[in-house]
C-alpha cells in the first residue's frame, strides 16, 4: 500500500516528461511556427497522380496552399471540400491549391479514384520524404502551408482549423507579394 502514492507520482512525472518531449520533437511550439514564416518555402519536385510534374516554383505569382494530406486521414476528408470550394473562389484572383499525398501504400489509381470521389479541382501530388522533411516533418496529418505570391511562407497550419481561419490565410496570402508590389 505505501507504494502505490509514490508509483503515482512517478508515472505522473514520467507522463509529464514525455508529453514535454513530444510537444518540442512535433515542432507545434511558437518558436518553430513564427521561425519559418516570411521564410522561402521550399521548393520541390513531385509528379501529379496524371504522371506530370509540378515545382513550386512554377507557381510563382500566384499564392498556394500547400496541404499534406492522406486518404485515411479523417480530418483531412472534413477539409478537402472546403479546399474545393476555395479554389473555385480565390482559382481567379491568383490561388492555387496543392495536395501533397503522404499515403505510403496507396497506388496512383486508388489515389485518383479518392480524388475523384471527393470531388478534387486542384493537383494532387505524389509525397516524398525529402519533401516532408524541407517542410519541417510531418507528425500528423493535415499540415497546411500557406504561401505569398514571392514564394514565402504565410503561416503553417498543424491539424484541422476552421474554414475561416483556412480562408483568412489564403487572403493573406494573396494580398502579399509580386501582384501587390507591382499595383503600387
Amino acid at each position: 500500500m505505501k507504494r502505490d502514492p509514490i508509483v503515482i507520482a512517478v508515472v505522473a512525472v514520467l507522463v509529464t516528461v514525455m508529453l514535454v518531449f513530444g510537444y518540442k520533437m512535433a515542432g507545434k511550439g511558437p518558436a518553430k511556427r513564427a521561425s519559418s514564416a516570411g521564410q522561402p518555402a521550399p521548393d520541390f519536385s513531385l509528379q501529379s497522380i496524371e504522371g506530370k510534374t509540378l515545382h513550386l516554383s512554377d507557381l510563382r505569382g500566384k499564392a498556394v496552399v500547400v496541404n499534406f494530406w492522406a486518404t485515411w486521414c479523417q480530418p483531412c476528408k472534413i477539409e478537402m471540400p472546403w479546399f474545393v470550394e476555395l479554389q473555385k473562389q480565390y482559382g481567379p484572383e491568383g490561388l492555387q491549391i496543392v495536395g501533397i499525398s503522404a499515403d505510403e501504400d496507396t497506388t496512383t489509381d486508388e489515389l485518383g479514384k479518392f480524388t475523384k470521389e471527393m470531388g478534387i479541382n486542384y493537383p494532387i501530388l505524389l509525397g516524398k520524404e525529402e519533401v516532408e522533411q524541407a517542410y519541417g516533418g510531418i507528425q500528423f496529418l493535415p499540415v497546411t502551408v500557406f504561401v505569398d505570391r514571392d514564394g514565402k511562407i504565410v503561416d503553417k497550419v498543424y491539424g484541422l482549423k476552421g474554414r475561416a481561419e483556412i480562408e483568412d490565410n489564403i487572403k493573406k496570402s494573396l494580398a502579399r507579394g509580386q501582384t501587390t508590389q507591382a499595383q503600387k
